[in-house]
């Protein structure tokens, strides 16, 4: 009979990008101009000389990175990742001679990374670099090897230039090698790159949507779910621990889209907050800024009220880890040290008959494989003690989950269990 396959441990980087649980993902550039999402250029057939006119008005007027960070912080997240080049070639930052073609050669005249990281750091938040490797300008998922080996020179030197200037980052967030599938893409060489300058960076490579949840180079440090809840993966007997991260837009484009209509409301950002940390993923949730930078007045709103929930909850949402305590729906337990913390779904809403609508019964709700004596039961929100049952030997326990009150509706109701 084999061995039991043991679950690798984390390494510091990986451990400590798990606790920052929530992050902004920011998709902002030339194509913000256009306000017809990140992918205009490629979609709408636009000359790469016509396109690259926009460099011309692109000023960077309303970019306030402190401003943003503190946005970031105050909705509960730990962490932003920002687009320092997008498949359009066009650099948020000082290239530092590699091109022209960046912000600091543009009206804006700044180099904006640059006032992302210092505006990150100015709010406790940890800042990551996207980077794209496809690149229109190159034609790089077409174009012969020798040209496509003389692009990779291009993108090592730009990485090295983001991992050399800006001082410790979290980490660098890859997007594009699906566009050349097959390629030897030198990735031991641009990983090795940022190993040097900055050893506890996370490393991830977007696998796109046609390959949610898959491993890579070895040197990766976490997989993408790119628009897709994840999974929590089965890690025993994997080399190495990786952990996981969803990323999402809030509408149904990346880079901002004036005339999409179709965005996520504060009870979505939720409840997908909630599945992310169930299957112990972080959640990366998008914005795509306008033309001069700033973050849309929907975007905002809806951050700061799915951030009032995440402020109910604390540790529950940072620093709790997934257990097998098996529950009924979609609720699920999180363990937090000597606490388990109960995400309860779908609850009643209580109030007379003529005005309330919607929810199911409250009432028992079973919980299994859960072998440690309970010693409480009580709501995050408002202190309430619930009642509950238990058999110890059985592992098997019911708390009684009372509905919302009239007026309350939190989409997903956290209980902290102590146990005795």
């Amino acid at each position: 009979m084999n061995a039991k396959l043991l679950i690798p441990t984390p390494e510091p980087r990986i451990a400590r990008f798990e606790t920052l649980a929530y992050g902004m993902f920011i998709h902002w550039g030339l194509y913000s101009q256009l306000g017809r999402g990140e992918w205009v250029q490629h979609l709408e057939h636009i000359p790469v000389s016509e396109y690259a006119k926009l460099k011309d008005t692109f000023t960077a007027a309303d970019f306030d990175a402190r401003a943003i960070a503190r946005l970031a912080r105050e909705s509960g997240m730990k962490y932003i990742t920002l687009t320092t080049r997008h498949h359009d070639g066009f650099s948020l930052y000082d290239t530092r001679g590699l091109n022209d073609f960046d912000a600091p050669h543009s009206p804006a005249g700044r180099d904006l990374i640059a006032e992302f990281v210092d505006g990150c750091r100015a709010e406790g938040i940890v800042p990551f670099f996207y980077h794209t490797t496809l690149d229109w300008r190159w034609d790089s998922a077409n174009c012969s090897d020798e040209k496509f080996n003389e692009y990779l020179d291009y993108l090592n030197d730009s990485v090295e230039v983001l991992c050399a200037n800006y001082g410790e980052i979290g980490g660098l967030w890859f997007d594009g090698n699906w566009s050349r599938a097959g390629a030897d893409w030198k990735e031991d060489r641009m990983y090795a790159t940022i190993r040097r300058h900055q050893p506890e960076a996370m490393i991830i490579n977007n696998t796109g949507l046609d390959a949610r949840g898959a491993l890579g180079n070895p040197e990766l440090d976490s997989t993408t779910f790119e628009q897709g809840l994840p999974k929590q993966p089965n890690r025993s007997g994997w080399p190495k621990y990786v952990s996981v991260e969803m990323c999402q837009t809030m509408n149904s484009h990346w880079g901002i889209g004036v005339n999409d209509f179709n965005y996520l409301a504060p009870g979505n950002i939720i409840q997908n907050l909630a599945a992310c940390r169930k299957a112990g993923a972080n959640y990366l949730l998008n914005v795509g800024p306008t033309a001069g930078g700033a973050i849309p007045a929907y975007e905002t709103a809806a951050l700061r009220r799915a951030g009032d929930w995440v402020r109910l909850l604390g540790d529950a949402i940072y620093e709790a880890k997934p257990t097998e305590i098996q529950c009924q729906g979609r609720d699920f337990v999180l363990r937090c040290g000597e606490k388990l913390f109960y995400f309860v779904h779908d609850l009643a809403l209580v109030g007379d008959a003529n005005v309330t609508l919607g929810g199911n019964d409250a009432g028992p709700r079973t919980l299994g494989n859960l072998n440690a004596p309970i010693k409480s039961v009580r709501w995050l929100d408002n202190g309430e003690n619930l009642a509950w049952t238990q058999n110890v030997e059985a592992g098997i326990a019911a708390v009684r989950c009372s509905g919302y009150p009239y007026g309350v509706n939190l989409v997903v109701r956290v209980a902290e269990v102590e146990l005795g």
